[in-house]
């Protein structure tokens, strides 16, 4: 696997900058003074949450995998999920960048084909998107009805609902124009393939048949999953535990600095939030810290020094808790390799 570490490191140096400067605006010294009343019992269970998350999505992954013929342990599915969070980290746009390098760990590791296992991370991050929808649309419709919340929420609100609408509009669109949407895929990699396959000696040009039997599987592999009823609410399930767990992950982190908010605040806060991890920062990184203090700020009612201690804490265990671990994953991957 091969990342292309100029776009990565310019990718971090803007997340820094960003993050640099949420710091500059919050006030450094009062960040510090809040997160030194940071509980140890308070961390550990923003951390222990962040596992349960993990664990739920990478059986979530392994759940699609069973359904694609490719069964994979619960071990080997978390580590798996770990080194797929790890190229997600450390690429631009997030899952749209670090998405074909999840499917080449998938494809090595449950031993597949390629199309399957982008099929496979492609199900699994589209299934993701039905619970964080539905937590968030809970949590928006409580401030709406009980507790309002000025331009934050009426902006919060706006997003959820245009992820809620939008989205499944487009999926059924794409599904139904499935054939053209193949076709007009084969025509535009086949060039770009064939490019590539002449300027490196160790690859083969493909043809554009080989090309279009390849998008065609990735097609099959999709069909095979949403027809899986049983494995797709299962891991619909899964991916709700596990949103649950990050939304519980951010109420611990509050928790820890002695400021409890209350749970629609981080329910709204949490998949409205990870919306910015599609911004050009890798996971979106800085984007994500950002829309979290805006949308905190007003729904919870605390400040911004206080919101971003919390995020401090829960963006350590969401964030570079798997990113690690997830490195060292790819790692040995690329060294077996």
């Amino acid at each position: 696997m091969r990342l292309d570490v100029r776009a990565t490191v310019a990718g971090f140096a803007g997340a820094i900058a960003v993050l640099a400067l949420l710091a500059w605006l919050v006030g450094l010294e009062e960040l510090f003074a809040v997160l030194s009343m940071a509980s140890a019992s308070g961390i550990t269970a923003v951390f222990a949450a962040a596992v349960v998350w993990l664990v739920a999505w990478a059986l979530a992954l392994a759940t699609v995998l069973s359904a694609l013929g490719a069964p994979i342990s619960a071990p080997r599915a978390v580590a798996v999920y770990a080194g797929v969070l790890f190229s997600n980290n450390v690429t631009p746009f997030g899952q749209a960048g670090g998405e074909p390098i999840s499917a080449l760990l998938i494809s090595e590791s449950a031993d597949t084909a390629y199309e399957n296992a982008l099929a496979a991370i492609a199900s699994a991050d589209s299934i993701n998107f039905v619970p964080s929808t539905a937590l968030a649309l809970i949590g928006v419709t409580y401030y709406s009805v009980a507790a309002a919340a000025g331009d934050e929420l009426r902006l919060a609100t706006a997003a959820v609902v245009l992820l809620a609408v939008g989205m499944p509009i487009a999926g059924v669109l794409a599904w139904r124009n499935r054939e053209r949407l193949e076709a007009g895929i084969g025509r535009t990699l086949t060039p770009i393939a064939k490019t590539v396959g002449r300027r490196v000696p160790r690859l083969s040009v493909p043809t554009r048949k080989a090309i279009q039997s390849r998008v065609d599987g990735f097609f099959r592999s999709l069909e095979d999953v949403a027809t899986d009823r049983r494995s797709l609410a299962t891991a619909i399930g899964l991916s709700t535990v596990g949103w649950i767990a990050q939304a519980t992950a951010l109420w611990c982190a509050f928790y820890a600095i002695g400021v409890p908010v209350s749970p629609e605040a981080v329910l709204v806060a949490v998949p409205v939030g990870a919306i910015a991890s599609v911004t050009p920062l890798p996971g979106g990184l800085g984007g994500v810290e950002a829309a979290l203090i805006g949308l905190l700020v007003p729904l919870a009612g605390v400040s911004a020094a206080t919101a971003a201690a919390a995020i401090v804490l829960h963006r350590g265990a969401i964030y570079w808790l798997p990113t690690f671990i997830g490195g060292g994953v790819a790692a040995a991957l690329a060294a077996d390799r």
